[in-house]
């Protein structure tokens, strides 16, 4: 995968140039930089880039950042602004100014700004460098990562024991004399990842016929029997990095149907897990798991195994790269990802077991410490 600067030359670009937060991940991942605000980074090749920030903002910055800042004063945005009367066409100048030709962009760049800056160069747009750039973490990412796994195993963890715990009532799980809910546990886990530091959002807790749909996110009541699938992807509110994990689990006594299943799906990722090394590619690993599928019955189309095996993880939830047919590159020592094998049908549920790690020199480093148990 080339470089920034590599990719600036290919272009002709003189600079490349991003209009972001750092809810963007290219932008984190470039500035280090935490801001809900947008602003302009500007990287000439060879240099560590710059970026533009307010005047309130710059003591922090100069503090925070990992890149060169400058005020939007120094940049000249205000008199620009004074001539122009338009912030679009004032942003377009004074990037010029530091930029000083044709620039290179992300995919996601302003189109009014990159209109307004078609009068001092070309606008050459990006999609894949920084993704590419991003996919390969560094080992100060890879402990980030680790790190963040290790909060989430604990709270896949503190959910198994309210489970586990849970009385009965017509078959309705009770938890603290009240019903047991999609909604109430979720709560609770969320509750847990923010004393910690973490925020979760969108947390998969789905059962029985939910469990059929694999991003159900789930509601009402939890029930005996019947299976319970969890999936939770907690971000670190100060690291920026996430983390990637399912399990499902029946309190009682499963079906014959899910308790097979579920011995399918252990086997596909055990499988996964063990052919991940330097060299194979995604849609390699995924190929395996469809085969191993297939050989015990659940072929894959309509219902069955119905996703990618696995993606990528880091200051996005879902990144390069990705365990898939479409997953042509191959893997290379850094890569994180998710091995996420799952099985759903229609009347009888889903089972989904995920794990996370690193693909090292030697294989595949495999980060989730919590066991893969059914039954509670």
């Amino acid at each position: 995968m080339p470089s920034l600067d590599e990719a600036m030359e290919a272009a002709g670009a003189a600079a490349f140039v991003m209009y972001a937060s750092s809810a963007d991940p290219n932008f984190r991942y470039l500035t280090g930089f935490l801001t809900g605000d947008q602003m302009f980074y500007i990287k000439k090749p060879g240099e560590a880039g710059v970026l533009v920030v307010p005047q309130m903002e710059a003591g922090r910055a100069r503090d925070e950042a990992a890149c060169g800042i400058i005020t939007r004063g120094e940049a000249g945005y205000f008199e620009l602004l004074e001539e122009e009367q338009d912030p679009t066409r004032a942003a377009a100048r004074m990037v010029h100014r530091l930029a000083g030709g044709d620039i290179l962009v992300p995919g996601n760049f302003p189109l009014s700004v990159a209109r307004a800056y078609e009068p001092f160069g070309t606008v050459t747009p990006d999609s894949s460098t920084l993704e590419g750039m991003r996919a390969v973490k560094t080992p100060r990412e890879v402990g980030a990562i680790r790190a963040a796994q290790e909060v989430t195993n604990g709270v896949m963890a503190f959910a198994a024991e309210i489970l586990r715990h849970a009385s009965v009532a017509g078959g309705d799980l009770v938890h603290e004399g009240a019903p047991l809910t999609s909604e109430g546990l979720r709560r609770e886990m969320h509750c847990w990842l923010l004393r910690r530091g973490y925020a979760a959002q969108e947390t998969i807790i789905s059962c029985g016929p939910e469990t059929a749909q694999p991003h159900n996110t789930g509601s009402g009541t939890l029930r005996e029997h019947e299976p319970i699938l969890i999936d939770v992807f907690p971000r670190n509110e100060a690291t920026g990095y996430y983390a990637d994990m399912s399990r499902t689990f029946v309190k009682g006594v499963p079906s014959p149907e899910v308790r097979a299943l579920y011995d399918a799906v252990l086997a596909a990722q055990l499988l996964a897990e063990g052919m991940i090394c330097p060299g194979i590619t995604g849609a390699e690993v995924h190929g395996a798991v469809v085969d191993l599928f297939a050989e015990r019955g659940f072929a894959t189309g309509a219902e069955g195994f119905i996703h990618s095996l696995g993606h990528g993880v880091g200051l996005a939830i879902h990144e390069d790269p990705y365990l898939s047919p479409r997953g042509d590159v191959e893997l290379v020592p850094g890569h994180v990802v998710t091995v996420e094998p799952g099985l759903y049908y229609p009347g009888t549920g889903g089972v989904r077991l995920e794990d996370i790690g690193v693909v090292t020199k030697d294989g595949f480093e495999v980060f989730t410490n919590y066991e893969r148990t059914l039954i509670l």
